[in-house]
């Protein structure tokens, strides 16, 4: 099989022919991951990468055989960023809010994890580890392996998801210089009409009564509960032991 077909953590970094490589998967994927953060996924191109190591793009497939391979660097690499997931402490749920903040913290602090990390699962070493973390957090309770794995997905999805929720919401703000309480106010007098043409009551009680929506820290307190309504429904669904 060639290089383009082998997965990238099973070729050894330098080939066993040819010069000595004057840079490293690390530094080629930190320079990625700088462009990435900086300009967003969509301006990230070997060239690119190339061009901010000061080298020219053939020398980089000496490294890797395609821009996927960096890309599954690079999402690899943020899966050790912090130290990489505590070990296990004993106590399920916390761990898997650990984690769940964990992960959000991540997304926010490179965006565009969120095109990459829905699609196929990143198999390498770091990725490996958190996951193996989560698994290990969910082991003394009983469940089916393949139940534990739908948990450790759900629990992702649930955090690749809100946290889309929350920069799509700073996009917006960015893109149209309107912030959240104005664009609020401004949909006011709309959304009073809502209410009285009685069409939706239960929307209805959300524009009149509900705190959450108008709270500074609404964010944080969304997240918080939602991932406890999760940990409470796997909590009441432990499998009943001897």
């Amino acid at each position: 099989m060639d290089d383009a077909h082998t997965v990238v953590w099973n070729r050894p970094e330098r080939a066993a022919k040819g010069p000595a490589p004057s840079r490293t998967r690390a530094e080629i994927t930190a320079a990625a991951i700088a462009i990435a953060d900086a300009e967003g996924i969509d301006t990230l191109s070997m060239r690119r990468v190339a061009k901010e190591l000061g080298t020219g793009t053939a020398s980089l497939y000496r490294y890797l055989a395609s821009k996927d391979d960096l890309l599954d660097l690079m999402l690899d690499a943020v899966a050790a960023e912090d130290g990489g997931p505590p070990a296990p402490t004993g106590d399920w749920r916390g761990d898997l809010r650990t984690l769940a903040y964990r992960s959000r913290a991540t997304i926010h602090r490179h965006p565009w994890m969120t095109s990459l990390a829905a699609g196929r699962p990143s198999l390498g070493p770091n990725s490996l580890d958190a996951t193996e973390h989560a698994l290990a957090a969910l082991d003394p309770l009983g469940f089916d392996i393949d139940v534990m794995i739908i948990v450790v997905d759900t629990l992702h999805a649930f955090v690749r998801g809100y946290a889309i929720g929350e920069l799509a919401q700073q996009e917006a703000v960015r893109r149209s210089g309107v912030g959240n309480q104005e664009w609020m106010d401004a949909h006011a007098p709309y959304l009073d009409k809502v209410i009285k043409a009685g069409r939706h009551p239960l929307l209805a009680q959300v524009i009149r009564d509900a705190e959450l929506p108008h709270a500074a820290d609404r964010a944080e307190r969304g997240f918080e509960l939602g991932l406890e309504r999760l940990l409470d429904g796997w909590e009441a669904n432990l499998p009943v032991r001897p």
